[in-house]
């Protein structure tokens, strides 16, 4: 009854149109108060205990670089980077499109926000060339699902606190899966540009490409200060986050000098709106993962699915369609915070990796973000390019075809993902 009670109340909140936030909160609070047996003392402990988390700490930190970056014209340069590289090919600059949310994708942890930093520049840009606007919405909108997969990922930070699995390995086993990513994206575009002959830009020599390469490498060197603090046991993610948020303020205000100390304090609201709403989401998600661990729901739902003797490829089979829907009705962290508690523990039952569960779930959430009705993506292309949301639906739906393709690939060739981790122990 008691679960039966908080998923009423969960879906009934949800479809009233209450924010996911709250209808967390309010099914855990009345669930605790008409079903449960704790106390209103101890659930003001639980959450205070949930929001400070250590691992935790590194989104705001994260959130700020990403900031930082965005506002302070490191997209820019990587984007000029990623022209002179590639854009000689067919569909050069859509492929520079890609290489460049690939880039930027490393240094912002963020898919809207590397929608918004590439696609805002590169557009507009492919459009002035004769590439029709259906086509560089639709590439942008699934490029910058890589911002959750190519570390470092506020989403995979979210997976590593509510699991307490290594975020360091996450980001590890991200890098070969978003790297492939970004790879087949950019071959079906040269394929579909070939076709259809879509312009391509005149090829840049060495001294434009280097130009550009200079440029751009104190954005680019965000990656290894992050990435090489970590592996090199320099910092935790948590203080490589810190460490990348004080980086990208340096960068951005004396070394690019795109903005000024005036606008810092501009920089550090937006990043701190975007965090209070983050952390609200987490803490009430982790009450809900509370109020199911002490109802024993995920230790339910792993013996009645082990007493079927479901093997583990026909219960990822389960977890890719029950993500693929959830991700059609909310954001990312809420799905971790909700649905990792309930799989985590079966998964591990049937001997399925907790690192390799970690990026088919992100995976499966980067779908997400460009499927209708609520996918982040779709909404953040047609405010930058003042489509409708049906004609970016239109747009970025061919692409998801290669996504499916490569979430059947992640989900069942585990050596993708575990290969550098276990490389690196």
């Amino acid at each position: 009854m008691t679960t039966i009670a908080l998923f009423i109340m969960l879906f009934v909140f949800m479809f009233l149109g209450t924010p996911v936030a709250v209808a967390l909160g309010l099914s855990s609070l009345l669930t605790i108060l008409f079903f449960g047996t704790d106390s209103l003392a101890s659930l003001s402990l639980k959450m205070y205990e949930t929001s400070e988390h250590f691992t935790l700490m590194a989104i705001p930190f994260f959130v700020l670089a990403g900031a930082f970056m965005t506002t302070g014209g490191v997209a820019k340069r990587m984007i000029r980077f990623a022209v002179a590289t590639v854009g000689h090919f067919h569909g050069g600059l859509a492929i520079a499109s890609v290489m460049a949310c690939c880039l930027f994708a490393a240094v912002s942890g963020s898919s809207p926000a590397t929608v918004v930093a590439v696609g805002s520049i590169v557009i507009a840009g492919m459009v002035r060339s004769g590439y029709p606007q259906s086509f560089a919405a639709g590439v942008v909108c699934n490029a910058g699902t890589l911002g959750i997969l190519i570390p470092p990922s506020i989403v995979m930070v979210v997976y590593g606190a509510a699991t307490e699995t290594s975020v360091g390995a996450l980001f590890m086993a991200g890098v070969i899966p978003g790297i492939a990513l970004g790879l087949l994206l950019m071959i079906a575009i040269y394929i579909v540009a070939k076709i259809k002959n879509y312009p391509r830009q005149p090829r840049a020599s060495m001294r434009e490409v280097l130009a550009a390469g200079r440029d751009s490498i104190w954005g680019l060197a965000l990656i290894f200060i992050i990435l090489g603090g970590i592996y090199g046991g320099v910092f935790t993610p948590t203080e490589a986050a810190a460490v990348a948020a004080v980086y990208a303020f340096l960068v951005a205000v004396f070394v690019y000098r795109d903005i000024g100390l005036r606008q810092v304090p501009e920089v550090l609201l937006d990043a701190a709106k975007i965090t209070i709403m983050l952390m609200f989401i987490i803490v009430n998600a982790l009450l809900f993962a509370h109020v199911l661990t002490t109802e024993r729901i995920p230790q339910i739902i792993a013996e009645q699915i082990i007493a079927w003797n479901m093997e583990a490829w026909q219960f990822l089979i389960v977890i890719n369609v029950l993500l693929l829907v959830a991700g059609m009705f909310m954001e990312p962290t809420g799905i971790i915070l909700i649905l990792a508690p309930i799989l985590f523990p079966i998964a591990t039952q049937l001997g399925i990796d907790p690192v390799h569960l970690g990026i088919i779930m992100v995976v499966n959430l980067e779908i997400g973000m460009v499927t209708p009705p609520i996918g982040l993506n779709l909404f953040v292309t047609a405010g930058i390019t003042n489509m409708s949301i049906g004609r970016v639906v239109r747009a970025a739906s061919p692409w998801l075809i290669l996504l499916l393709a490569f979430l059947i690939i992640v989900t069942y060739v585990p050596e993708i993902t575990l290969w550098l981790p276990k490389l690196l122990g």
